[in-house]
């Protein structure tokens, strides 16, 4: 399924500036980066819960927020690119 993932964590103190590294970085171990604090990622339920805890274990409660959007199997339909940065498949394998 695809799942959005987008995060906001406070970076006014140097451990917010590292929980924002540490999220970045647990998001890209699971899907694309599409926007600054966005992430689209192509996983199974499992995979989803395991990040899901392993981002909370992350962020701040208090002052970051986590937002997960579950866009199903059949996202295709659903998801419509418009401007710069070019949209690309993310379940087509990654050429570098």
């Amino acid at each position: 399924m695809l799942v959005l993932i987008t995060y906001d964590v406070a970076t006014s103190s140097k451990n917010g500036t590292r929980r924002l590294r540490k999220v970045a970085k647990k998001c890209q171990d699971y899907g694309q980066r599409v926007q600054n604090s966005v992430f689209e990622c192509i996983v199974d339920a499992t995979e989803l819960t395991r990040l899901k805890k392993e981002l909370i274990d992350l962020i701040d409660e208090d002052v970051d927020s986590l937002r997960i959007y579950r866009l199903g199997n059949n996202y295709q339909n659903k998801v419509e690119h418009i401007g710069a940065k070019e949209s690309f498949d993310v379940e087509a394998p990654l050429i570098f």
